[in-house]
């Protein structure tokens, strides 16, 4: 037995040793874009050029112990070259100003104002996670975990999962990949946000209507959407068919982290009743490629049960199934998960998917195309199943007692924490 015990306690000092030793081949500090073939980026007069070579970051390059520990990841898509287009704010959409910083615990973006009227934000490309590390790991070195594991999320998934929407019906944001170098306009903000490679797409709060939609009176947060349910009642509704289908969307390119604040609603008059229509935002997480050691440990669904990968298959369904599902979703008849599930699948066809992923630079469809291109095929053909499991998972749950994440600080009443048609069903 003391013999056993010594072997266990030996391989676990190495695997320790071992898991230190890889993660310090990350640096804490967080890297930005980088310039190819372009030094002394301070002297560069960017009017004279139309486009840039850059990369993501250098920051994920990795040794074999490294993939082996923390996973291959999409590494070399973050440090690949890419040739991007340069935008100037003062021209842009016939003048932008900047008129807030925003940005979640992951992404820096600046909120401008188009001469139309219309609000853009510009999202960061590269993660800064400093916000989630926990205070422990910090303690205990283990920073790096948080930091490195950024490298499972696509750089440029939200070009293709746009595409993909569009083709299936599924209302998203529009984003187009730009560097944006110093520049008058971003006074302040230049030396945080000035020479960086962004996503520059439709903001999700406007009082602009920039949707192919009729008659929109306003586009808000969920927050917002909460507190006109307050006014409105039983006279704001949500359209259930369009969510529906934009979740099962999401288990298709596997967005696990689908809370309440990525979410814009499009509020569009109709007669004497307001109907909200579902905006999904920030697809950081489509295509999540876990592997790894570490992040295999972490992602084990009894640890973190809604951090799944995306493979072929969906290998926990429960894990899938968020607060804002339960809110939203519950008692929505099996028949629409069916419904929009077949839909799904007929129209997001096999060219639909080549179409889509052809919208990346060349270099990156080469490195990532492929077994994207099979994994969106396997989920598409089983996506009636897991509509149907979904379903099921979502039945089993019971109503929400705490507000959903962003609405903290809402003052509402019981039902309407409970869920969104809550009072309508206590009205019946």
């Amino acid at each position: 037995m003391k013999k056993i015990l010594g072997i266990i306690a030996l391989l676990l000092f190495i695997f320790i040793a071992l898991m230190y030793w890889s993660l310090n081949t990350t640096t804490k500090k967080v890297e930005n874009s980088k310039l190819v073939n372009l030094s002394n980026v301070n002297s560069i007069n960017f009017k004279e050029l139309d486009s840039v070579l850059i990369t993501a970051t250098n920051q994920y390059n990795s040794t074999e112990l490294k993939r082996i520990m923390q996973g291959e990841h999409y590494r070399k898509a973050w440090s690949t070259p890419v040739k991007v287009p340069i935008v100037f704010l003062d021209t842009l959409f016939g003048g932008m100003r900047v008129i807030d910083e925003g940005g979640g615990k992951q992404t820096q973006s600046l909120k401008l104002m188009g001469a139309n009227g219309i609000e853009y934000t510009l999202r960061s490309i590269n993660k800064n996670p400093d916000a989630l590390i926990p205070e422990f790991a910090k303690t205990l070195g283990l920073e790096n975990i948080v930091i490195d594991g950024i490298s499972a999320q696509h750089p440029y998934s939200a070009i293709v999962v746009a595409n993909l929407a569009e083709s299936v019906g599924v209302l998203h944001s529009f984003p187009r990949i730009v560097f944006v170098p110093k520049q008058p306009v971003l006074e302040d903000y230049n030396e945080k946000y000035g020479n960086r490679l962004f996503l520059l797409e439709y903001e999700t709060e406007s009082k602009m209507n920039w949707t192919d939609y009729q008659n929109v009176v306003e586009i808000i947060d969920t927050k917002e959407l909460q507190e006109l349910k307050m006014t409105k009642g039983e006279f704001l509704h949500i359209d259930t068919n369009a969510l529906v289908r934009a979740r099962l969307f999401d288990l298709v390119i596997g967005d696990w982290d689908r809370h309440a604040k990525q979410w814009g609603w499009v509020i569009q008059q109709q007669d004497n009743y307001l109907n909200a229509i579902p905006l999904p935002v920030d697809r950081d997480n489509a295509f999540f490629n876990l592997g790894g050691i570490i992040p295999s440990m972490i992602a084990n669904k009894n640890v973190r049960p809604e951090m799944r990968p995306f493979d072929k298959d969906i290998d926990y369904l429960p894990g899938l199934v968020q607060p804002f599902d339960i809110y939203f979703l519950q008692n929505i008849p099996e028949s629409v998960f069916v419904k929009e599930a077949e839909a799904l699948q007929k129209q997001l066809t096999d060219s639909a998917i080549d179409q889509a992923l052809h919208q990346w630079p060349k270099e990156i469809y080469d490195l990532d195309a492929e077994h994207i291109t099979e994994k969106l095929k396997a989920r598409r053909d089983h996506l009636l199943e897991y509509a149907k499991g979904f379903k099921k998972v979502l039945d089993e749950k019971p109503l929400l007692t705490q507000p959903l994440k962003g609405s903290e600080e809402l003052e509402l009443p019981k039902h309407l924490i409970q869920c969104f048609g809550c009072e309508e069903k206590t009205a019946d």
